[in-house]
């Protein structure tokens, strides 16, 4: 049998560490940026930390003394050199795992490497009294960028269809276009790119990414732990200490002036937005994320458009809707704060951080009739739809169509769709002639997955889908863009296992009959057809579009059904819920009318009592390990063949825009 070195080596680490002996040498248990040299031992690719010439980022090291010794002389070697400037020493505050009480972690700030190459990084600290020392050694590799071949990319546009798989695309393929005798009659405008590729999305700390890594790889060129964005983990408790490595906006705006945007369906904390711009392990400190995104973002990364839900985190806590609290704000240590330059941070729930949003020059828009009426010199925008995450395109469709029941129940009658909203942040961004970077997120093609919201998460795809269409007619309209579609990771493990084979008349009184599989999935009574239709009785279903560019109904003959690999247990009838699945980030959740909304799903659909035992525990459908698919239009499109790391995008985006773009793929 064999075996792998790196995890031999892992083994007979932890069986040293509980047979260490009484006294001995100080000890290095972390060692920032990442490696195998450091962790097994192996100096040999893939290097887990990369970065950009002159891309900037943290070294750290924690380092465990013997007892009623203390850590003093640390110093930090690259190639042997010692890199100049302030170390600084805190106390470890991490209990698992656990760690001597006085170790203490190492930091140098904001360091940075212009000669690509594979670096040695080295640590070594003295204990005091005894003397005894310790050296570890890790690598990073600093990424050539080759030379020009070609012009280069003035604009990036990341589209991020947040949990998009390969299955999500399919399936809202055949919602707005279908299938005739065995061919698509029209693709997806994200089938119109002419290179597409695969990538794999596993973070730093599992095969199964989480959103927060799964979308700060792309804009910082490095794994993350889960819940984590734009830090390496460290043995700190503060959400906000940890070792940073700096965002592709970022560099950009120190290097060459560029503008960012973030667009969003969900709450504008939430991990993949805030994956673009803010340094936190904690994905869910709403509070200091938001702070950020004006006290460091707006100046370190030059922000210029926000735009998605979550206006609690801007009202002041006296506010009824209000989420800010003490406990997600941030306040960051005075090394970190000089290191980067960035604020230092305050506990103030009660700020009005949307008042100060316009105080530095943000026009606000409060709905979506506003973000239409904006005037054309507009330089920067700030929007906020909702309180928290906006309602999904089904049910603004709907409230636009005369039936606005649940967006009167969330009470954001007027929200924009994704489009709209590109719509509006393009002609903002694009007066910057050092060009922009602008990532948007169908952020709810993920959380209707979550739910196995099949209708749902299909329109968002579509919705999704129309606001890609926005930004390849910005690109063709203006060549220097690259415009790249992807996802985080796929949730759910969505796949499309057939189709109904009864009328629509037929299966909704199957639902409400109480007959379990016997009624919703296998045969009726002196009949050899299923209601799920499988193989070449899946037939070509057809679903009618409307002017507005969405399904008349979700509900047609015979329509598709959706099956989950990764999903909890749910009650099914494969009609369309008429309701959302209560979202817990609301501030009114528990209050009525939202408290009415059905909890998870296994509260609704129980009338026919068909119910599917899923893979996971609990009530939510989760992420899968997948590869997922990359779309590439524009500037520097080719780059993006093959299967690749999900790291390796941040690298061939900023290949096209600081060197080059190959041109072999054309610009059309």
């Amino acid at each position: 049998m064999h075996h792998h070195p790196r995890l031999l080596l892992a083994a007979a680490t932890l069986l040293a560490a509980s047979f260490s002996p009484a006294t001995a040498a100080p000890i290095v248990s972390r060692l920032t940026p990442p490696s195998d040299l450091f962790t097994f031992k192996d100096p040999n690719p893939p290097y887990i930390s990369r970065f950009l010439p002159g891309q900037r980022f943290d070294l750290q090291a924690t380092i465990s003394p013997d007892a009623a010794q203390n850590i003093a002389g640390v110093k930090f070697y690259v190639n042997n050199t010692e890199v100049p400037g302030v170390i600084t020493l805190v106390r470890a505050t991490v209990t698992t795992p656990a760690l001597p009480t006085n170790t203490l972690v190492a930091t140098l700030r904001a360091y940075s490497h212009l000669v690509p190459g594979v670096h040695r990084l080295t640590v070594s600290a003295t204990q005091l009294p005894d003397g005894q020392s310790v050296i570890a050694t890790g690598n990073f590799e600093v990424v050539s960028l080759g030379t020009s071949i070609g012009p280069k990319t003035k604009n990036i546009i990341l589209m991020i269809g947040d949990g998009m798989g390969i299955a999500h695309r399919t399936a809202a393929r055949i919602v707005l276009n279908g299938v005739s005798q065995g061919k698509s009659i029209a693709p997806l405008a994200m089938d119109t790119f002419p290179v597409t590729g695969l990538i794999q999305t596993a973070s730093l700390n599992s095969i199964v990414t989480d959103s927060a890594p799964g979308a700060s790889c792309y804009s910082t060129g490095n794994k993350n732990n889960n819940n984590q964005e734009g830090v390496f983990p460290d043995d700190t408790l503060d959400a906000f200490d940890n070792p940073r490595m700096e965002y592709m906006g970022e560099y950009f705006a120190r290097t060459q002036g560029k503008s960012l945007g973030l667009v969003t369906t969900s709450d504008v904390f939430d991990a993949t937005p805030a994956a673009q711009a803010i340094h936190t392990q904690n994905r869910g400190a709403g509070t200091g994320i938001c702070d950020q995104y004006l006290d460091e973002a707006s100046v370190k990364a030059n922000l210029t458009v926000l735009l998605g839900g979550g206006r609690k985190w801007f009202l002041p806590s006296t506010t009824a809707g209000s989420a800010r609290n003490n406990a997600t704000d941030y306040v960051l240590p005075a090394e970190l704060a000089t290191g980067w330059g960035a604020a230092a941070g305050a506990l103030d729930p009660t700020r009005d951080l949307l008042a100060d949003f316009q105080k530095a020059g943000f026009a606000y828009t409060a709905n979506a009739t506003q973000l239409k009426a904006l005037p054309a010199n507009t330089g920067k925008l700030l929007g906020l739809f909702a309180l928290s995450n906006m309602n999904v395109a089904a049910d603004k469709i709907d409230g636009r169509r005369g039936n606005p029941a649940v967006v009167n129940e969330f009470g954001f009658p007027d929200q924009p769709m994704l489009d709209e909203m590109i719509d509006a942040a393009l002609p903002i961004l694009a007066k910057n002639p050092a060009g922009f970077v602008l990532m948007v997120e169908g952020a709810s093609i993920d959380k209707q997955a979550h739910n196995m919201d099949t209708d749902r998460w299909i329109l968002e795809t579509i919705e999704f889908d129309r606001a890609i269409a926005r930004a390849k007619a910005f690109a063709a309209a203006n060549p220097d863009t690259l415009v790249l579609v992807t996802a985080d990771h796929e949730c759910a493990g969505v796949n499309i296992i057939g189709a109904s084979t009864v009328t629509q008349a037929s299966l909704n009184t199957r639902a409400n009959s109480g007959g379990g599989a016997a009624q919703l999935r296998d045969p009726a009574p002196g009949s050899a057809t299923p209601v799920v239709g499988v193989y070449e009785l899946a037939g070509f279903p057809v679903y009618g579009i409307q002017p507005d560019g969405y399904p008349a109904t979700t509900n047609p003959d015979r329509k598709m059904l959706i099956g989950y690999a990764g999903g909890s247990d749910r009650y099914e009838d494969w009609q369309s819920n008429p309701r959302p699945i209560r979202d817990t980030q609301q501030p009114f959740n528990g209050t009525a009318p939202l408290n009415s909304h059905p909890n998870n799903p296994l509260d609704r659909k129980t009338a026919g009592n068909f119910l599917i035992t899923g893979h996971v525990n609990g009530t939510s459908a989760v992420h899968t390990a997948s590869d997922i698919p990359i779309s590439a239009y524009g500037r520097g499109a080719a780059h993006f063949t093959g299967t690749m790391d999900n790291t390796d995008v941040f690298f061939r985006a900023m290949k096209a825009a600081l060197v080059g773009a190959d041109t072999t793929v054309a610009e059309r």
